[in-house]
């Protein structure tokens, strides 16, 4: 049996860009974009066009610019939305338009003081409208988290009917736990007629640091797309990380499920936002933080050192990182030392070793880290002593 495509839809420039502070201007998020298509993913969310002329304008220049991924605008359920997003999505190749409206009942009551069944003639109305202008149409069910199974089972097969091609399942909220959101996904796949004949997509939020969880657990129960953003930006605690889910599902061959994204250029990507974005990567994020790769522990160090899959389930060469980091700190043992020194040029016996050691925690005690300019001047005060041979 064939392995099962999932597809990556990147909305790094339109839920990664609500981040407050990380506004980008159009040239800025066309070079994004273009690196987005050459990472491999398979449709972009360039922006929300009747949100600003500025998102208009770059949904139009990124329509033009990028010809391979798919590219989709966002809009409310609202014919004037539809209709610009449609103008904007003109000049793109293959052009998707993504609406929808909220159904959860705090969405339908509070947000909308409206009723579930007039919900529904909204969402059927939307999808409508939409497909007068692109074939693509994707419908979102906002806040499908919190909403009851039965009703989103109800609206997602009146919107299949009305012309969706895609159905996104967004846990807007960041509420669901893995199991609950993954059964919610299989409930559907089993429960709504014409579901064979859509994608079913996962939309989820890191507000109790769930949202790839939520959306491996989506794919595990028949999901084919996944939303997601580059570091994980995106709207409060942020979304589902692009490399996250990228890298997941290629180290687990047991989830029979592939991606087209070019896992060497993550880093290269990961570290464009960031400074486009002006958004610190955290240092202990997954996959691409400065310290995925370091090991300042002497045990972790001397297994690495040894053999990388010890204490590395990912090659960094796979993610586009050079190489792990053996980072020198008041833990770390003579493994580690004799490993870096190697590197700068130094070449310890045994003995030259463990008398270096005493001089190297003697430093490590006063610094968190020792860097290769701390270590040699340690091997000027050595080899002053005759312990070292550089």
């Amino acid at each position: 049996m064939d392995k099962r495509q999932v597809l990556i839809f990147d909305t790094t420039l339109r839920d990664g860009e609500q981040v407050p502070g990380c506004k980008l201007n159009t040239p800025q998020k066309i070079e994004i974009a273009q690196k987005l298509e050459q990472l491999g993913v398979d449709v972009i969310e360039a922006g929300f066009p009747i949100s600003s002329p500025g998102d208009f304008k770059s949904v139009v220049e990124i329509s033009k610019s990028v010809s391979e991924p798919i590219i989709c605008g966002l809009s409310r359920g609202v014919q004037k939305d539809i209709e610009v997003a449609a103008e904007a999505l003109k000049y793109a190749k293959r052009p998707r338009i993504h609406t929808g409206i909220g159904t959860s009942p705090s969405h339908i009551k509070f947000k909308f003081k409206s009723t579930p069944d007039q919900i529904l003639e909204r969402a059927v109305a939307a999808v409508k409208h939409a497909k007068k202008f692109v074939e693509d149409v994707e419908f979102y069910a906002e806040d499908a988290g919190r909403t009851d199974n039965e009703y989103l089972a109800r609206v997602c097969e009146a919107v299949i009917k009305a012309g969706a091609t895609v159905l996104n399942i967004p846990d807007t909220t960041g509420y669901c736990l893995p199991d609950e959101y993954g059964a919610k996904i299989k409930y559907l796949s089993d429960n709504v007629v014409g579901i064979e004949n859509v994608i079913i997509s996962a939309h989820c939020h890191n507000d109790l640091g769930l949202a790839t969880a939520n959306a491996i657990s989506a794919v595990m129960n028949g999901a084919r797309q996944i939303e997601c953003t580059i570091n994980g930006i995106g709207e409060r605690a942020g979304n589902t990380s692009l490399e996250e889910v990228a890298m997941i599902m290629k180290q687990h061959p047991r989830l029979d499920v592939y991606n087209n994204i070019n896992s060497k250029l993550l880093n290269p990507v990961s570290k464009l936002v960031s400074e486009r974005m002006g958004m610190i990567v955290q240092p202990n994020k997954a996959i691409v933080g400065s310290n995925a790769f370091a090991h300042s522990s002497g045990i972790h160090q001397d297994g690495v050192i040894k053999n990388r899959e010890t204490y590395e389930i990912i090659d960094p060469e796979e993610v586009g990182v050079h190489e792990s980091m053996i980072v020198l700190t008041a833990r770390s043992g003579r493994a580690a030392l004799a490993f870096r020194a190697h590197k700068i040029g130094y070449t310890l016996t045994k003995l030259q070793l463990d008398e270096v050691y005493q001089l190297f925690l003697e430093h490590a005690d006063l610094k968190k880290e020792i860097t290769d300019d701390d270590l040699h001047e340690i091997m000027k005060v050595a080899k002053l002593s005759g312990k070292v041979e550089a």
